[in-house]
């Protein structure tokens, strides 16, 4: 048969890999074909859900497992050696390969992307294709590794035969990271979008130092018991006995998997630490404190740790000042890791001053365009009193009988200064309202309040509106705050995508970072996110995608305007929908698809498309004491006000009720009803006041 009447996968067969293997390259370690590294973006059409087609590579070949030298484009013998080249090297970039290859079956085009080969680009015979040695040998002398420095690059991923492969920006960050600790680098930053898999990213880092002994005592800091936990018992379990958590506190803990494990730990009852593990996990408030006997790791040398990777480095550890980076200073002489969806860079705060610019970097933006993240829909509702202000009535008291304080309160003092008991009510109903009309009253909810007795008034809010529900079960609707024990013991629950209850959680800080709420369907944001860093890992809440139920996106309900950070140059991962429902609209976004300027979504799937959610369409399964807040009743709210402003004797600008205004000024200027009655009937002036 003549090759111009052969397919693409013929020439593969027939010309493409026999050229590899006669090369010297392993068939069933280092090459790899139709290699699949994004998932295909996921297309919301109101309620229908699909995939876009994933991205294929034809050849990715390795040095070793996880350590990609090559790609090569194939095309059938109809079309040129070189064409396909431009995708090839996009694909290339993406995956953070150097050398980049197209074939035909004739020969190939060999493209150099470090720089290093003149000319770049090159015509090969077929026989002519590198040998891994070669391409390795190209590879070091363009990374400058010497022999110690190869054997730490060249160190084995962890793999437990379960088939479980890092995605490849995970590789790319591993590798990144490794690379730059293998040629001297001390401070490494590694900045990937909630929901991305930090932390199993880490723990391959540390798992191919610790095996390859550079790295010996290793130290894991966090800020939330939960994230420990979560982290000795799932992505660092392979550890095993040579892990510990420094806590008194014995605990059992659920896997993934269901089965229970008790968690090691490295510090007794009397405060005592155990130095023989190798793997340490600290919560920092743990381990540090503003008194001189709380500062526990003093207990251990400056040498005792040679790794430190810090968790959510955007947090305490960011600021020269803080107590956490006291911890830091004292092992300075470690290896630190930073991991961080959100850097943090401010006058006075800086990650990139300590750990330097990140060596690897994976937005929210590519992760929803990979299809590994969910995409979400904004709905946006304003409530009179937050676009108007508030401004008492003259004499008007508070819950207490005291006189609430002559000014204008906004959408920042509500809440935290000042709380109108109607604007948490109408709240409360919007959030039942969406849940009603989305037909799933039981999508794992999360309402972030101002602070804890905010997130309190909510709840009884929500329970009211959901009695129904909340008959069946008190779990329906629970506050989870850091000092609510109650609450805190349900976190298990409420991020269990196996766990009915709870449903609706409020909360005010507690669950805007770190928290791995997979099924999370829906966030509510009733208070002001000054900080593109929080609303950022705020948003990562629900960007977790979790194909067994059916979650494919999420939406955010903003009460307080805090969606502003969209129009932010920083913010990188916009919605597929905005809508902002009128007085009479339902709550729920249409189903109609929004057009945008860019990446408009068709109205109808493509053929390139995998429908994967369609409602009524069975699918196949895939897998403290703080300032005193004044309480006033009887204050409603609503989308428009009726109000009244005048300057009274003493030049001053008094807002009371439209009643009571007309009251006043009528009585100033009839003596009686009757005169009031008299002069009313006046055709002149009754024409006069109806104009």
């Amino acid at each position: 048969m003549h090759k111009r009447l052969l397919s693409e996968r013929d020439i593969c067969t027939k010309f493409i890999t026999p050229a590899l293997r006669k090369a010297g390259w392993d068939e069933m370690v280092q090459i790899r074909e139709e290699v699949g590294f994004t998932k295909g973006r996921i297309i919301v059409r109101g309620k229908l859900v699909t995939r876009g087609r994933a991205k294929r590579a034809d050849y990715v070949l390795y040095y070793k497992p996880n350590i990609p030298l090559a790609l090569i484009e194939a095309k059938d013998n109809s079309h040129s050696v070189g064409d396909g080249m431009q995708q090839a090297l996009d694909y290339a970039a993406t995956l953070d390969i150097p050398y980049v290859f197209t074939s035909n079956g004739d020969g190939f085009v060999f493209h150099d992307r470090t720089g290093a080969s003149t000319p770049r680009e090159a015509n090969l015979d077929l026989d002519a294709f590198p040998s891994p040695a070669d391409l390795w040998a190209r590879y070091r002398a363009w990374r400058g590794l010497d022999t110690e420095s190869e054997q730490i690059v060249l160190q084995d991923y962890f793999d437990d035969g379960s088939g479980k492969a890092p995605r490849y920006y995970q590789v790319n960050a591993v590798n990144a990271a490794i690379e730059a600790i293998a040629k001297g680098r001390d401070r490494v930053l590694l900045v990937m979008a909630t929901g991305t898999g930090k932390t199993y990213t880490a723990f391959q880092i540390i798992w191919r130092l610790w095996k390859a002994g550079r790295k010996k005592r290793i130290l894991f800091l966090a800020d939330r018991n939960v994230l420990i936990d979560q982290t000795m018992v799932n992505d660092f379990r392979p550890f095993g006995a040579a892990m510990a958590k420094l806590s008194t506190n014995a605990k059992t803990i659920e896997r993934q998997d269901g089965t229970t494990v008790d968690l090691a730990l490295a510090l007794d009852k009397k405060r005592r630490i155990d130095t023989a593990f190798e793997i340490y996990l600290w919560l920092y408030q743990a381990i540090t404190g503003p008194e001189d006997r709380q500062k526990l790791y003093r207990e251990f040398s400056p040498g005792f740790f040679d790794l430190i990777v810090i968790d959510e480095c955007h947090r305490g550890s960011a600021a020269a000042d803080s107590a956490w980076r006291e911890i830091l200073d004292h092992f300075s002489g470690a290896t630190q890791i930073g991991l961080t969806a959100t850097p943090k860079e401010t006058e006075y705060v800086s990650n990139t001053d300590y750990f330097g610019e990140p060596v690897f970097t994976y937005s929210l933006k590519q992760g929803i365009s990979d299809g590994f993240l969910a995409p979400y829909k904004v709905i946006k509702v304003h409530i009179d009193r937050d676009v108007e202000g508030y401004r008492p009535e003259l004499g008007q008291l508070d819950r207490d009988g005291n006189e609430v304080e002559d000014r204008i309160y906004n959408a920042k003092d509500f809440d935290r200064h000042i709380v109108l008991d109607d604007r948490t009510v109408l709240t409360a109903k919007k959030i039942t309202e969406f849940l009603k009309e989305s037909g799933d009253r039981f999508q794992k909810t999360i309402v972030f309040c101002v602070d804890e007795e905010h997130a309190a008034r909510m709840r009884q809010a929500l329970i009211n509106e959901n009695a129904d529900l909340v008959a069946e079960s008190q779990r329906y609707v629970m506050r989870i705050t850091g000092s609510d024990k109650e609450g805190q013991d349900q976190l298990g629950n409420f991020i269990d995508p196996e766990s009915k209850y709870p449903v609706l959680v409020t909360t005010s800080r507690l669950l805007s970072t770190g928290v791995d709420a997979q099924t999370c369907r829906l966030i509510v944001l009733d208070r002001a996110v000054g900080s593109m860093t929080e609303f950022k890992q705020i948003v990562g809440r629900g960007t977790r995608v979790h194909e067994d139920t059916k979650k494919f996106y999420f939406t955010l309900i903003d009460f307080r305007g805090a969606t502003s950070h969209f129009a932010d140059p920083e913010f990188d991962g916009d919605p597929v929908q905005i809508y902002e429902p009128g007085d009479d609209d339902p709550i729920a976004p249409p189903d109609e698809t929004p057009q945008g300027d860019d990446d408009a979504i068709p109205p109808t799937p493509s053929e390139d498309e995998i429908v994967v959610d369609q409602p009524g369409v069975l699918l196949p399964s895939s897998g403290g004491g703080g300032p005193r807040k004044v309480y006033v009743d009887g204050v409603g709210a609503r989308i428009l006000a009726e109000r009244v402003e005048y300057l009274d004797e003493n030049g001053k600008l008094v807002t009371e009720s439209l009643r009571d205004f007309t009251k006043t000024a009528l009585k100033k200027r009839f003596a009686s009803l009757d005169d009031f009655l008299k002069r009313w009937k006046s055709a002149e002036r009754k024409q006069a006041i109806i104009e």
